[in-house]
C-alpha cells in the first residue's frame, strides 16, 4: 500500500487516531494568544478542524491536504457546521512560488516527513510565506513511548535553518483517540482520547 493510499484509506474509514472531531487544544491556544494573523495556510488540514475553527473566527484561511478523501471530508464538515471554509487538494512539498501567507498552521504534518522531505517542505513554505510570516508546528515528540511518527526537537531545528528564525520550541501535547493496537501497549483505554507529548514550535520567515 502506498503512502498516499494509507492516508486516503484512513480518511475514508475515519480510523486514524488523529481524527478527534475538534481542533487540537494547542492550536486553539496559539490563536487565543494572538499568534495567528493575516492570511493563513492550514498545511495538512486532515478533516479540516483547524481551518473551520479559524474561518469561524473570521480568518482568511485555506486548508490543504494531499489526500482527496481528507479534503472531501473537510468540505462536508464545514458545510455541516455552517462555516464557509476553503479547502484544496495540494502537495505541501510543492506549493508554488508566490508569497501570500502570513501564518502557517502545521498540526501533525511535519512529523510524517523524513529528513529530505522536511527540507523540501520548509523550502516550499518559505516560497509561499511573506517575510515575517510565522509557522506553528505541532509534532509528536520522541521523549517517551507514544503513537504515530515521533521526532526529536533537533529535527525541527535542523529543518528550519536557512531563511528561518526559530523563536520558540517547547513541550506541548497532541490529542488522539487511542486505537486497539496502541491501547494495551501504552496502558490507555481503547476508544478514549489521550494527550501525547508533542513539540510546539514557532518559526519566523526571515
Amino acid at each position: 500500500m502506498s503512502y498516499r493510499t494509507q492516508f486516503d484509506s484512513a480518511y475514508e474509514a475515519l480510523s486514524a487516531p488523529w481524527i478527534i472531531g475538534e481542533p487540537q487544544p494547542a492550536i486553539v491556544d496559539v490563536e487565543r494568544n494572538g499568534w495567528i494573523t493575516g492570511a493563513v495556510l492550514d498545511a495538512g488540514c486532515g478533516m479540516g478542524e483547524h481551518t473551520i475553527h479559524l474561518a469561524r473566527l473570521g480568518y482568511d484561511v485555506l486548508g490543504i491536504d494531499f489526500s482527496p478523501p481528507a479534503v472531501e471530508r473537510s468540505r462536508r464538515n464545514a458545510a455541516r457546521q455552517g462555516v464557509s471554509a476553503r479547502f484544496d487538494v495540494a502537495d505541501a512539498l510543492h506549493l508554488g512560488d508566490r508569497p501570500r501567507f502570513d501564518t502557517v498552521v502545521d498540526s501533525a504534518l511535519f512529523h510524517v516527513f523524513g529528513p529530505a522531505e522536511r527540507e523540501a517542505y520548509t523550502r516550499s513554505l518559505h516560497a509561499v510565506c511573506r517575510p515575517g510570516a510565522l509557522v506553528h508546528v505541532l509534532a509528536l515528540s520522541d521523549v517517551e513511548p507514544g503513537l504515530g511518527p515521533q521526532i526529536s526537537d533537533s529535527a525541527i531545528r535542523d529543518a528550519f535553518r536557512d531563511g528561518w528564525v526559530l523563536e520558540d520550541l517547547r513541550p506541548s501535547s497532541y490529542r488522539v483517540v487511542v486505537g486497539p493496537e496502541d491501547g494495551p501497549r501504552l496502558n490507555l483505554p481503547v476508544g478514549e482520547q489521550a494527550d501525547m507529548i508533542a513539540w510546539l514550535a514557532r518559526v519566523r520567515r526571515s
